[in-house]
Formats: C-alpha cells, sequence, structure tokens
C-alpha cells in the first residue's frame, strides 16, 4: 500500500523545501513525479532545480516521460511506471486514487491550499488509506504530528 504524508510548508514554498526531499528520494535509489499546478509553475520549478545549489545536482526533466530521468515534472495525472513517488506540489494536483504502485504519494501544502488539503486529508482516511501530517519546526525541519 503507498504510504501518504501531506507537509505543511510554514516556512517558504514548495520550490524552497523540494530539492531536499527530491534528493533524499533519489539517495534511497527511488525515482520521483513532480505534479505541479501549471506550465508556469513546472518551468520555473525546472529553472530552480538546476540552479538551487552551486554544490549540488538534482537530475530531472519535463515533457515526454524518460524511465533514465530520475525527477520527472509534469502538469498531467500520469504516473509513468516504475515511479516510486509522487510529490503533489498543491492539494489541486493530488488525487487520492490511481496511487496504486507508489511507494510513496507527497502532498505539500501551504496555509492558502490548507483547505483543500484538509478535504484531500478526509478523501485519503475516507478510503481507509493510511496518512501522515507533517510540518515544519522553528529550524524548517520536518516533525511528523499526527
Amino acid at each position: 500500500m503507498t504510504e501518504i504524508l501531506f507537509y505543511h510548508i510554514e516556512r517558504g514554498s514548495p520550490s524552497d523545501v523540494l530539492p531536499g526531499l527530491l534528493e533524499r528520494t533519489l539517495s534511497r535509489g527511488w525515482t520521483a513525479v513532480v505534479r505541479c499546478r501549471d506550465e508556469g509553475e513546472l518551468r520555473a520549478l525546472d529553472d530552480h532545480l538546476w540552479t538551487y545549489h552551486d554544490e549540488s545536482f538534482l537530475p530531472h526533466g519535463a515533457g515526454a516521460a524518460d524511465e533514465r530521468v530520475p525527477v520527472w515534472l509534469t502538469t498531467g495525472d500520469e504516473l509513468p511506471k516504475g515511479r516510486d513517488v509522487l510529490f503533489a506540489l498543491s492539494a489541486e494536483t493530488f488525487r487520492p486514487e490511481g496511487l496504486n504502485g507508489l511507494t510513496r504519494a507527497v502532498l505539500m501544502f501551504g496555509a492558502s491550499d490548507a483547505p483543500a488539503a484538509r478535504e484531500a486529508w478526509k478523501a485519503v482516511k475516507g478510503a481507509g488509506a493510511e496518512a501522515t501530517y507533517w510540518k515544519q519546526d522553528e529550524d524548517g525541519r520536518w516533525v511528523k504530528a499526527g
């Protein structure tokens, strides 16, 4: 069964915290899909992942899915076969149905997206799935809260 995590971003934005989460994902030998709201968000994230840190490199791509690229950015609902983790950058891009085959699904949301994230939480729980809620501490580290 897919492990479902809700990450409440209280400091920064998804693009601020996503690189670290992707680095940890890749260090486990997993591959990822990052589902963006729209093309503008996808392009901005694509640019950011190339430049977010001078000493790091996050291999990623957008457009047609390529199994050789460990991090794939998309605005669509598709989940290419063999991907391990989905990062949905808002509640509107998170679909509780159709997560089969994933090791983990992560919904990242901020204060403005909290009502929709609560509805997604209810949908996940209503389907009998397990979910955990994570929030940032004062130093920006993730702490399991529920």
